[in-house]
This record gives structure tokens, sequence and C-alpha cells, in this order.
């Protein structure tokens, strides 16, 4: 069951779900979600330097991209056709019963903006900063500015509190992220090839 907004502010209250910096609740709170907002960081695909991305290779997984910070009264370009990593303002703590999911906000999706390619779920336990996955999808540039709410999360209760919450798992490539991290796909068993 997706918790209303009541039961996010009671949540939030409870420390259940812990926000930081605290959300303005009467711009970010939605009937069933919170809007995150976008931060001045940004990591662009080096698509020139190298050929291909090669998976086995972890120096490559994370070392195609570049970190790009823009000014916080200035925009950042999102052309047709382009991918970027993006990370939210907030940085996000779920308690072990709590999974989150996360969804663009419409008003972005009719302009061509999506915010995730495949990443909607924040594990039950998860500690850190959303990396976003944004495309432009449409046909026209969109600028983006820092501060912006990018993306929507509901929260829903699991049927018990997990055995191994995200902050605890010692495959948690991503636990306790406080800015960009690029993929660290080279890192799971089956890619290592063990």
């Amino acid at each position: 069951m997706i918790f209303s907004d009541r039961d996010i502010r009671r949540l939030i209250a409870e420390g259940a779900i812990k926000i930081d910096p605290a959300p303005q609740l009467d711009i970010q709170l939605g009937s069933c979600s919170l809007d995150l907002r976008l931060s001045n960081e940004f990591s662009l695909f080096e698509y020139n330097r190298y050929p291909y991305i090669d998976t086995r290779r972890p120096e490559q997984s994370a070392g195609h991209t570049r970190p790009v910070v823009v000014a916080d009264d200035e925009p950042f370009i999102m052309h047709p056709g382009s991918f970027v990593l993006a990370v939210t303002v907030e940085r996000l703590e779920l308690a072990d019963d709590i999974v989150g999911r996360l969804e663009g906000r419409s008003s972005l999706g009719r302009l061509g903006i999506i915010v995730h390619a495949t990443a909607s779920i924040i594990d039950p336990g998860w500690r850190g900063r959303v990396v976003l996955e944004l495309a432009n999808h449409g046909l026209m540039p969109v600028a983006l500015y820092p501060g912006l709410r990018v993306c929507s999360v509901t929260f829903e209760q699991v049927s018990t509190p997990v055995d191994n919450p995200y902050w605890r798992k010692a495959a948690a490539k991503y636990a306790n992220q406080t800015g960009l991290v690029a993929s660290k796909i080279a890192d799971d068993t089956e890619v290592k090839g063990e």
C-alpha cells in the first residue's frame, strides 16, 4: 500500500523517513509522494573519447564520464538524445521496512525529460543521495535549473522489515553516496566472471 501525504508527514516526524535538508512540505509533498530537487552536479559521458564501455573493466565504466557543476542560477541544457547522470539535493534515509519508488514528474515528461532509465526502486534501508539517469527524448533542448523539483518518490511498507537492508549489504555498491557515483557494474560477481 502506498503511503498518503498524511502518512509521509507522520513517517518523517517519527524518523522512519529522513530527508536532509528538510523538505518544504507545502511545496514538495504531493497527495502520496514527495518531490526531490535537482542539484547542480552532473556527469557527462565522454562518448567522443572511447569506442565503447567494457563492463568488465571498472576504470572504463567509471572513467567514461566527467563531472560538470553549474552555478545555482545557471541552467544545465539537456539536448535531444542526450543522457547524463545527475543527483538530488536531498539525502534520503529509509527505515528497514519502507521501500521508495522513484518517478519522473509529468511536467518534465511532457517536455521529453526522463529521470530514470531503470533504477526506480529505492531499497529498504537506503541511505544517501539519489543518482538520476536523465535523458531527453524530446525534440527540443530543455534548460534544467538547480533546485528544480525533478522527480517524486512514493513510499510503501514492505510486509516485514527486511533481513538485509541496503545499508548492511556487503555488495551495496552505492550505500551512503554523497554525490554522483558512476556505474559500478564491473563490481558485480557475474561481470567479473567469478
